[in-house]
Order: C-alpha cells, then sequence, then structure tokens
C-alpha cells in the first residue's frame, strides 16, 4: 500500500484486491454507481446478476474456491435482498465481503425520507451484525482505512461475512493510509495447552483398537488440506468426511472411505464408522445433517472433535488451540508404522461398475447418479442442491480438492444455480456439473440468463420429479406440487446455450456425451423422474426413521 495519500474507495478495493479478490458480483443501484465505476476501473471483474440474493450465492461459491468473496449492491432493498446469501455463508464459514453503497453523509441528518430505507438509518447495519463478524459504516473518511482493515481482518481470520456501508460522498474522500498490517498469519495456540492436548489424544490413539479419522469443513476453509494429508499418510487411519467436508481428500486416496453421515452412509462406510472406538474428527461440525438427522451411532466411543479454537475430549476442553496446530503436531508425533487398524475397504477398492446405457430403460435417481460418476474427471467441479441431489451426491467419487459444493448446513433451497455461476468464474479451467432439483430451480432460475450472457458451457442436470420429493418424504401435502415447465426450453427463453430432455438411459448417454464435447454456453438436460423416485441416501434414511423400525442397536 502507498505511503501517499488514497481516496476511501481506492484503498478499500487494493485491500480486497491484496486478499485475492479478482471478481465480485452485484446488482446497480443509486447509491452503488460511484462505486461501482471505480471498481471496474481497478481492473476488478464485475459481474452482473439478476438479483442481489443470486450474487450472495454466487460469491459464496466463488469464495470457497479462491478464499474470498464480494457482493456489490446498493442500500436498503438491495441489502435487505442479499441476506439470506449472507446468512448461509455465515452460517458455513465462508469469507464474504458485503459492499453496499449508501446515502450521503448529509442526508442522513435530514429529516426528510429516503428512498429504499425502512426505520432508521442504521435499521440495515444492525441487522447485517446478527448475520456478519463486523458491520460498518464509513461515515468518516479519516477513521476509514482503520475500520477497512479491522472488518477484513476479522473475515479472513474468522472465515465469516463483513459487511461494510460507504457513503457516496464518502468513495471519492482523500485519506491516509493505515500503518496497521492486516494480519495474514493463523491464529497463535498456547503452548502448555496445545502439547497438554497433543498428549491426551495420542495416548487415546495408541490404545485404541479401532480408531478411525473424520475430516470436515475447516480443515477447507482454513487451507489444511496438506497438512490434514500429511496427517492421514502418516497415520495410516481410515479417513470418512463429513457431506459438509467431501473433498477435504481425494476420494480416490486409498485411505479414503466415503462420506458418513449417520443412516444416510454407504452400509460399508457406516459399520467403519460406528464400529471405532477413537474417532478424531478434524475439523468436522456436530449438526444433524452431517449425522444423518439424528442417526449417527456414536455413543461409547471416545470423540476427539478438533475445530477452530479448541479441542474437546470427552469433558476435557482445550481452549487456545488452533486446528492447523493440532493436525501438523499429530502427524510429527505419528510413529512410523502408523496407528494400527483393521483392514478395510477404501473408495478406490470399491469394485467399479461402468455405466452402461439399457435401450428403452427409464431413467431412475441411482442410474443417474451411476452415469454421473462415470463422467466425472479430474477437473470437475459438482455444485449440488439442497434436497436429494446433494443426498445423492454424497456417493459420487470426487477426484480433486473443492471439487464439490453444496450447503450442508444451511440448506437454503435454490442455492445451486448462482452458485454454478460463481464456481465458473472462480476456476474457468474446470468444468461445472451441477445436479438441480426442479422445485429449486424455479426459486433462481434467472441466473441462467448470467450464464448464457458469459457463454459458460456449465452442465445443468435438472431433476424434474414434479415437485419437493425430499418434502414428500418427511410428510406428504399439495405444497410440495408446483407448476410443471418446459425445462429444457430454457437455453431459448435466455437466449444462449442448447437444452435436452432425456427419459431413458440412452438419451441421457447421448446428451451427457454432448456435453462433454460442447462449449457453447449452459446445457441443460431435462431428467424425466418418477415423482417418488428417490436417491439411496434418502431411501436408507427412510427405512432408519421408519415408524416399524425396530432398534435393536
Amino acid at each position: 500500500m502507498p505511503e501517499k495519500s488514497t481516496t476511501v474507495a481506492d484503498y478499500l478495493i487494493e485491500r480486497l484486491k491484496q486478499a485475492g479478490l479478482e471478481h465480485a458480483f452485484g446488482v446497480p443501484g443509486d447509491y452503488v454507481l460511484t462505486f461501482m465505476d471505480r471498481l471496474i476501473a481497478s481492473g476488478v471483474d464485475l459481474i452482473g446478476t439478476c438479483n442481489e440474493l443470486n450474487a450472495g450465492y454466487a460469491a459464496d461459491a466463488y469464495a470457497r474456491i479462491r478464499g474470498i468473496g464480494c457482493i456489490v449492491v446498493t442500500w436498503g432493498v438491495g441489502g435487505f435482498s442479499a441476506m439470506n446469501a449472507v446468512a448461509g455463508a455465515y452460517a458455513e464459514q465462508v469469507p464474504l465481503v458485503v459492499l453496499v453503497g449508501g446515502p450521503r453523509t448529509n442526508q442522513r441528518r435530514s429529516s426528510m425520507l429516503l428512498h429504499h430505507g425502512v426505520g432508521e438509518f442504521s435499521t440495515m447495519q444492525h441487522a447485517y451484525a446478527h448475520i456478519t463478524v463486523a458491520s460498518v459504516l464509513l461515515d468518516d473518511a479519516g477513521d476509514a482505512p482503520q475500520l477497512i482493515d479491522r472488518a477484513l481482518a476479522r473475515c479472513l481470520s474468522e472465515k465469516r461475512p463483513i459487511m461494510i456501508e460507504i457513503p457516496v460522498d464518502i468513495v471519492d474522500q482523500p485519506c491516509e493510509p493505515s500503518k496497521r498490517q492486516t494480519p495474514s498469519g493463523p491464529p497463535v495456540s498456547d503452548p502448555d495447552s496445545l502439547n497438554e492436548a497433543l498428549d491426551e489424544v495420542m495416548a487415546l490413539l495408541a490404545s485404541a483398537k479401532r480408531p478411525v479419522i473424520l475430516g470436515g469443513v475447516e480443515l477447507h476453509r482454513y487451507g489444511l488440506m496438506q497438512q490434514f494429508m500429511r496427517l492421514v499418510e502418516r497415520s495410516k487411519l481410515p479417513v470418512a468426511t463429513t457431506l459438509l467436508g467431501k473433498t477435504v481428500i481425494s476420494e480416490l486416496h486409498p485411505q479414503a472411505i466415503g462420506v458418513y453421515e449417520g443412516a444416510m452412509s454407504r452400509k460399508d462406510v457406516r459399520a467403519i464408522v460406528e464400529a471405532s472406538d477413537v474417532l478424531l474428527c478434524i475439523g468436522a461440525w456436530i449438526s444433524d445433517i452431517n449425522f444423518g438427522v439424528f442417526t449417527g451411532k456414536l455413543e461409547g466411543r471416545q470423540l476427539i472433535l478438533a475445530n477452530s479454537g479448541r479441542l474437546k475430549i470427552s469433558q476435557h476442553v482445550y481452549e487456545q488451540v488452533w486446528i492447523g496446530d493440532v493436525v501438523t503436531g499429530l502427524a510429527d508425533r505419528m510413529p512410523a508404522q502408523g496407528v494400527p487398524h483393521p483392514p478395510f475397504e477404501s473408495v478406490a477398492k470399491r469394485e467399479a461398475k461402468p455405466s452402461i446405457a439399457r435401450r428403452g430403460a427409464k431413467l431412475t435417481v441411482d442410474k443417474v447418479m451411476s452415469r454421473v460418476n462415470d463422467y466425472i474427471c479430474d477437473d470437475t467441479i459438482v455444485v449440488a442442491e439442497t434436497g436429494d441431489s446433494l443426498f445423492a451426491a454424497a456417493d459420487l467419487v470426487m477426484h480433486h480438492d473443492v471439487g464439490f459444493i453444496g450447503q450442508a448446513f444451511y440448506l437454503s433451497i435454490g442455492y445451486a444455480l448462482p452458485a454454478v455461476l460463481g464456481a465458473s468464474i472462480a476456476a474457468p479451467n474446470r468444468r461445472v456439473l451441477a445436479l438441480i432439483g426442479d422445485g429449486a430451480l424455479q426459486m433462481t432460475v434467472q441466473e441462467l440468463s448470467s450464464l448464457c450472457r458469459r457463454n459458460i458451457p456449465a452442465v445443468l442436470l435438472i431433476m424434474n420429479n414434479d415437485g419437493y420429493t425430499t418434502e414428500r418424504v418427511i410428510h406428504e401435502g399439495p405444497y410440495n406440487d408446483i407448476q410443471q415447465w418446459d425445462y429444457h426450453k430454457l437455453p431459448d427463453v435466455f437466449g444462449g446455450g442448447w437444452g435436452r430432455r432425456v427419459e431413458t438411459e440412452e438419451e441421457l448417454e447421448a446428451a451427457l456425451s454432448q456435453a462433454r464435447s460442447s462449449n457453447d454456453g449452459p446445457a441443460v438436460i431435462e431428467i424425466m423422474l418418477d415423482k417418488l423416485d428417490m436417491s439411496d441416501a434418502l431411501k436408507r434414511l427412510g427405512a432408519e426413521l421408519s415408524p416399524d423400525k425396530k432398534h435393536s442397536r
């Protein structure tokens, strides 16, 4: 950062670029237009979206790949419209910057009501305080650099959203660059607590008969996949992941056994995890979805929980112990021969049965997922929509880190299509394949327009089962029905890409072959399914939760 005077907008934008930001997503509005001009002039690519909610979802997916995302919206209506996406980013630890262009400072002192406003001028800032780690107003150019640096430091260190509101008349106000450097290093663990915690963990592992590692999303959020891989390979233990943490390790790794999610897990994965006597959870969240809607059976074993700021072993809690130091420390202490464990079957060892299209055979969710598994390659990113698309995707074999994106905790329906835009912009050399239910698509379908506008060759598999199947499994009612659309004709409406409706295995095979060879915008493949057809994962969960099931365990 230069020593000479700069402007508030230029200072803010430079700090964002230093954090790795190259793109931002947003919708224009009168209060934010000047700032948008400055952003574009700086070289940051501003991606226009169809609404602010979609901008938030797109920036969320971008941040999961790049480490920081940004949306730019106008005060009031724009900021409030984006809030659900920001709440999801907060819930799932995604570093997202919300930049809001606001009214002039002198207008805030006037008694006149301003358009887009609701209540007091500070209403939106106070609302954002509940779903961000910092919600600040830059109403004084002199203080702006310090406020910007403090907020960005929290965003990057805590991996959660911040909101910065910049009034129109502050955008080009001069300011003196802050001499305070944004912290770039990891938190510092208390050495005594760390050593005591590592000693206790290693003692438990040394005495265990069937220890297992469970990897979670924080490994990705804090950039610890390489360190985690070293721990995994030195331990020689089987490694499962949570659904939210899928792809913190390549599922072709010889120690990867798949996703654990309670009753929704594959039987072999569930058997290994639930037979463990010590479960080392690294960066994993204990949530209802991660553990199969309360069907995970992990009682009666030592549970070690290493998360971003502390480590917990039974009733022992070690504070000021950072997850990165735990991963590195455990890897350093692993015996040369690893930790003993009975033989296990990894994902890579499972018998691979290539999908063969049968003439005239109607499609099922199971057959679709089998074909998608064959389609995935090293450069594929899978985006899975909330609902059965997400549950079905758990058993896909992902080859690459950050190869899977899904809101597996907050579960906001409609996330996936805008996320395809964000992921495609973040990783232009990788192709995105999305699994989206028909009901979810109707919520945010406008963003197909943005994919067409940028000629993004994403593959969109629209699972048309005539409504909300996951909700039908929970409780049937007329509210689960939706208006039927000709989804494969949407590219004609939006003016880009191509579409096809498929009902048989042969037709799906032909459509995916065309998609692989095409770079002519998004491919919309509408897959016709039975109304009550569902993934194996959802079937397993339904069987576990059935009132007729006799629990013998």
